[in-house]
């Protein structure tokens, strides 16, 4: 099953029908008043609701998803938690000592959410931007102190995140937080869709130059680790995000591109990036920190 945001601040949820429709399933949940997004409360009550969401994803005959804007699936996590250096090839392309056993894990703002379809802005004009494809998941119940082994209880489905990012020396929460930096979509494919997550591959492609191409079986700290780690320091709730890092062929971001981040068995992402509105960088971090080469083509 592949579930979409839409709507005002991801106000609405709809399932990617048999059909190739979007059937909105928004009235199948209540709690508005919850102060929960659409989305969090689908995911909360999907026990509950599984047979409704399957019906309507039988019946199609709902809205075009090309006249749809989608919202990030997610759009109101309690958090964003990054895997930083999670392949071998990525430490070595960015001249890294350590990888994520000694360096944990970080967090990205949940303001910097976009969806499908949406546009990266560049905040600067004398900072270096790169993209990051990455496989991402969503926590689909209360996490804390997962053991390995159980860890994939604990998961609703996957997604495609871009984890954009400012090169400098910049802590990465803030590198990476800016609005619009962490586009993900288009939808949540559940677990049992998606199937082994160890078989998916992501390819991600700026303006149809392939720069990065990657078997998730390679990551370092393979998902169940990443989210019995993510547990033991803070809880997870459902909705939460967990990024499980990029692979070799980042590659710097101008005015104008596209980008599309692909996984197996999941979908296509896609945004655009603009520079409207760039302004001068007031800290001093692009002199610092890791500074790779200019990519220079295909990664």
């Amino acid at each position: 099953m592949r579930l979409v945001s839409f709507g005002e601040g991801g106000s609405r949820v709809g399932v990617v029908a048999r059909d190739g429709t979007i059937s909105e399933v928004t009235d199948l949940v209540s709690g508005r008043d919850s102060g929960l997004g659409a989305m969090r409360r689908v995911i909360q009550s999907f026990a509950d609701i599984e047979d409704g969401l399957h019906a309507r994803e039988i019946a199609g005959g709902g809205s075009s998803l090309s006249l749809l804007t989608l919202s990030a699936p997610v759009s109101d996590p309690t958090k964003i938690v990054a895997a930083p250096v999670n392949y071998l090839d990525h430490m070595e392309e960015m001249q890294q000592l350590g990888h994520i056993d000694s360096l944990g894990v970080f967090l990205k703002a949940p303001s910097s959410l976009i969806g499908h379809g949406g546009t990266v802005l560049l905040p600067y004009s004398n900072r270096r931007f790169d993209q990051e494809g990455e496989l991402c998941l969503v926590i689909g119940k209360l996490a804390r102190n997962v053991k390995v082994e159980e860890a994939e209880e604990y998961i609703f489905g996957y997604s495609v995140l871009l984890d954009i990012t400012m090169r400098g020396g910049e802590d990465r929460s803030t590198r990476k937080s800016f609005d619009t930096f962490t586009p993900m979509g288009p939808w949540i494919a559940t677990s049992d869709e998606v199937g082994p997550v160890e078989e998916l591959e992501l390819r991600c492609w700026v303006n149809g130059d392939l720069r990065q191409h990657a078997h998730i079986s390679d990551l370092i700290w393979g998902v169940p680790e990443l989210v019995a780690y993510v547990s033991s320091v803070m809880t997870l709730y459902p909705g939460d995000i967990i990024s499980t890092g990029t692979p070799k062929g980042v590659g710097s971001l101008g005015d104008g591109d596209e980008i599309v981040a692909e996984i197996s068995q999941i979908g296509r992402l896609s945004v655009s990036v603009s520079t409207v509105g760039a302004s001068f960088s007031v800290t001093r971090g692009g002199a610092a920190g890791i500074l790779q080469q200019s990519h220079e083509g295909p990664g």
